[in-house]
């Protein structure tokens, strides 16, 4: 067995020593942080990481003092190398352990020498997509043959997911007394000005998704896009999600994360808890929030094409 395959992803605390690290690294991450001195972006960071610490382990507290990240990727690793017996299968996280330096120091001894590169964003950013791929270049410096999976969200097998996951939250009532919110991260509105093609991506996505819904005959009161996570005074990409909300009083809204493959923090805290609040004191009738699609079965079906058609 000399070829892997490597999940990428942002990583998620399972303690509170892990959350400083994660954001710690997070912050110093020039993708992130986009300051050009080095010492100024890790002074930056140090004062982030000391005042947002405690409040955001509270909030971790909430989902059970962990994020699920690690639970469901491990889940998603297992069901795949049960499927790829003659291929390594394993992670690499950005911000918390398995760290891409440690995965790679485990590829080497295992003599691998083949590398393909599955980053568990659908759409490209470089916050996400570029910040874990050049990690992982760097860091490799040359030792494996890589190949990179491009941003999928084109790919027609996982949109048949999500649907069906959208769909499966309409229960004994028709779609249309449903407004659906696709909820995707957000971003400072300077690093789009820059050129990353993550809204751009992420609308198309939407674009998608809805022509799919009409082939199916689905219709929804309404279908819109949000964007959650905003912090700190700059100015970001809108609309965000809790003044979309306001939109929806005495309506029944359904929220798919969009831009997430595997559940996080921002996921079951933010959209389960802290939007669903915000939901309620607007008088949202009622208010649910879709699964990502974790280690889902036809997830791994997904995963197995994409490989296929990047072999191809």
């Amino acid at each position: 067995m000399n070829k892997a395959l490597v999940l990428l992803n942002m990583g998620g605390a399972r303690n509170k020593a892990e959350l400083e690290m994660f954001l710690r690294n997070m912050f110093n991450d020039k993708n992130i942080l986009t300051v050009k001195s080095d010492l100024l972006r890790s002074m930056i960071a140090s004062l982030i990481v000391y005042m947002r610490k405690n409040s955001a382990w509270e909030n971790y507290e909430l989902i059970g003092g962990k994020s699920p990240i690690n639970d469901l990727t491990q889940a998603l690793i297992t069901k795949l190398q049960k499927k790829l017996p003659d291929m390594y299968v394993t992670q690499a996280m950005r911000y918390t352990p398995p760290l891409t330096i440690q995965c790679i120091s485990q590829l080497k001894e295992k003599n691998i020498d083949e590398v393909i590169l599955l980053p568990l964003y659908a759409q490209y950013s470089t916050t996400t997509t570029k910040s874990s791929l050049l990690e992982f270049i760097d860091e490799a410096n040359g030792t494996f043959n890589m190949r990179a999976i491009e941003p999928f969200y084109k790919n027609n097998s996982f949109n048949e997911l999500i649907i069906n996951e959208i769909l499966s939250k309409v229960f004994r009532s028709k779609y249309s007394d449903y407004d659906l919110i696709f909820s995707a991260h957000g971003l400072p509105q300077k690093i789009v000005d820059r050129g990353d093609t993550y809204q751009e991506e992420i609308e198309d996505h939407v674009a998608i998704l809805t022509n799919k819904l009409v082939d199916y005959g689905v219709e929804f009161n309404s279908v819109n896009l949000a964007y959650q996570s905003k912090v700190g005074p700059m100015k970001w990409i809108s609309p965000s999600l809790d003044e979309s909300l306001k939109d929806f009083s005495n309506k029944k809204v359904i929220i798919y994360p969009i831009s997430f493959i595997i559940d996080n923090s921002e996921t079951d805290f933010e959209l389960e808890i802290e939007y669903r609040e915000i939901a309620q004191e607007l008088g949202v009738k009622e208010y649910q929030v879709c699964k990502c699609p974790n280690d889902d079965d036809n997830f791994v079906d997904v995963v197995l094409e994409l490989i296929k058609n990047k072999d191809d």
